[in-house]
């Protein structure tokens, strides 16, 4: 006895202490079982007889008497339940090789990652508005609170699973007055008359299954597995949360940026435009000049509306993210301000890091574990089911009597039920649960496979965007020097007014082009961040949907 219940010292800690409690309850109302009554009173103010708390007391007496004499076995039941067989095979954490380094790695950079917080990736960038923007997402966020709630549902789930361990007590009760037709007959009147008779029922009903074979218990694993999931559910929509927030704020500075780069050409242009004016009235250049230069102010001009629209969009974007109407960010981020600027060095720790980090793939290895489990369940359906069963009341047929030790009854005793066939039922649904066990292995592997070609991508995205905006800033200087030479010769007539539309047009695309790297190489980091697994750690997350 005391080697089954060292299986479970914090549980059986409790029920010792349960037990305890329940023997001095006994004892108190064994001693004065009737002292607790009700009285109710006439319409005149004369109390009536004691009722209904005194017969429930009598009752409850009559249990507690069965269930001290039961206690002990049942905890040995218990305990010899706890220490039974589990069916179904045991869990294994899947083991899958991955690369040592990433392919795309700069050599130059630190093979660890550097000193930032993963929970809190965003603060590289070094941008207040967007950390205040992203701490509020968190906040307020309406699919990372459907993923709390869903973490509460699993938590709940996992209660109800554990309570197959423990027994289950049913408290009813019922008067009935019935007429039975042709009983007895009246031989002096020559009729047949029914018996008019009365019942009074009151009392428990108590089970206990014994999982000697593991099934509750595989089922509580599976629900421990499932609420595991949901908490890594949750930490991915975070760690989606945190990268479509950066993205869209990257996005709408790039198209501000965009929008004061296009106001700038359209001034140039419309200042070419008026000098172009000015030399076909002086007779200087034909009206094609005038014609292209009008043509190309206009251009210009269209593309502003668009952008303005796009950036308007982000900010909607944003909005939504935060939980909030789409307009409600509009006034705090329509003033223009720069794009967040990647730090130059983005190493990205080793690939074996994101089997501990990324949420998706401890998710996916959570799904493993609670489909396997899930083998016990059904497996255990193949053993026998053994119950404890007993029952405590009183029941008469006078309510005078009612109360009297006379009209106690009780019962005890183990039960045995097996289904010893069902034509394959049993075996097909362990068959169903194998095959979708086999599937969350696959969809594990996959899961990493994906990963790893996300960090992949993000890194040769960075790598090679920093050498094309290299080459960008370079054009880019050289179009503004194109430029300032093309309107010279222009003016001294040594050139067409071809070749300054030619050097504007390289300018303005040169400079859009300019901004579109910046925002891409900083949008690179947001997916290297993301791809890692970044935007969530244990200490942070919140204790209202934790505890």
């Amino acid at each position: 006895m005391e080697s089954l219940l060292s299986l479970e010292p914090q549980m059986n800690s409790k029920a010792l202490r349960w037990e305890r409690h329940f023997a001095a309850t006994v004892s108190r109302l064994e001693a004065a079982p009737t002292q607790t009554t009700l009285y109710y009173y006439r319409q005149d103010g004369t109390a009536r007889d004691p009722l209904l708390l005194k017969m429930l007391g009598s009752i409850f007496v009559s249990a507690l008497r069965m269930g001290r004499r039961v206690l002990t076995l049942s905890m040995f039941l218990y305990a010899a339940a706890l220490s039974g067989c589990m069916v179904g095979p045991d869990f294994r954490p899947p083991q899958m090789t991955v690369p040592a380094n990433w392919i795309e790695a700069v050599p130059t950079a630190p093979a660890e990652l550097p000193d930032v917080d993963l929970a809190r990736w965003w603060t590289v960038f070094d941008d207040p508005i967007l950390v205040a923007i992203e701490d509020r997402a968190i906040r307020s966020n309406l699919d990372l609170r459907q993923a709390e709630a869903r973490i509460r549902q699993a938590r709940a789930a996992r209660g109800i699973a554990g309570s197959g361990l423990g027994p289950t007590v049913d408290a009813g009760g019922a008067i009935q007055r019935s007429r039975s037709p042709g009983l007895s007959s009246n031989w002096q009147g020559g009729e047949t008359r029914g018996v008019v008779s009365n019942s009074y029922d009151a009392g428990f009903d108590a089970g206990w299954e014994l999982d000697l074979f593991g099934g509750i218990r595989r089922n509580i694993e599976a629900a421990d597995a499932d609420l595991q999931a949901a908490v890594e559910s949750r930490r991915d929509v975070l760690v989606t949360l945190t990268a479509e927030v950066a993205r869209n704020y990257i996005e709408l500075r790039a198209f501000q940026q965009r929008i004061e780069i296009a106001r700038q050409n359209l001034a140039t242009q419309q200042h070419s435009a008026r000098l172009t004016r000015q030399r076909f009235e002086g007779g200087f250049v034909s009206g094609l000049d005038v014609a292209n230069a009008d043509a190309q102010v206009a251009t210009t001009e269209s593309q502003i509306p668009f952008l303005e629209a796009a950036a308007r969009q982000s900010i909607y974007a944003l909005g939504i993210l935060l939980g909030r109407e789409p307009a409600a960010l509009v006034a705090e981020l329509s003033p223009a301000s720069a794009i967040p600027a990647a730090p130059p060095s983005t190493p990205a720790g080793l690939p074996s890091d994101l089997l501990r980090r990324r949420p998706d793939i401890r998710r996916a290895e959570a799904d493993i574990h609670a489909a396997t489990a899930r083998i016990g369940v059904v497996t255990a359906e193949l053993f026998p089911k053994f119950t404890i069963t007993g029952s405590a009341g009183m029941r008469s047929g006078d309510f005078s009597s009612w109360l009297t030790s006379a009209q106690q009854f009780w019962s005890f005793g183990p039960s045995v039920s097996w289904r010893v066939f069902d034509t394959g039922r049993t075996r097909s649904a362990i068959e169903q649960q194998e095959a979708l066990q086999e599937q969350a292995l696959i969809a594990y592997r996959q899961t990493v496979l994906t990963a790893l070609q996300e960090v992949e991508n993000a890194l040769i995205a960075s790598a090679k965007e920093q050498e094309r905006r290299q080459s960008l800033a370079s054009a880019v200087t050289a179009n503004r020097k194109a430029v300032s030479l093309a309107k010279t010769l222009y003016t001294e007539g040594q050139t067409d007014f071809l070749n300054v539309l030619d050097a504007q047009r390289s300018l303005f695309l040169t400079e859009e082009t300019l901004v579109l790297s910046t925002s891409a190489m900083s949008t690179d980091l947001v997916a290297l961040y993301k791809a890692i697994g970044g935007g969530w750690s244990e200490e942070a997350e919140t204790a209202d949907w934790k505890n």
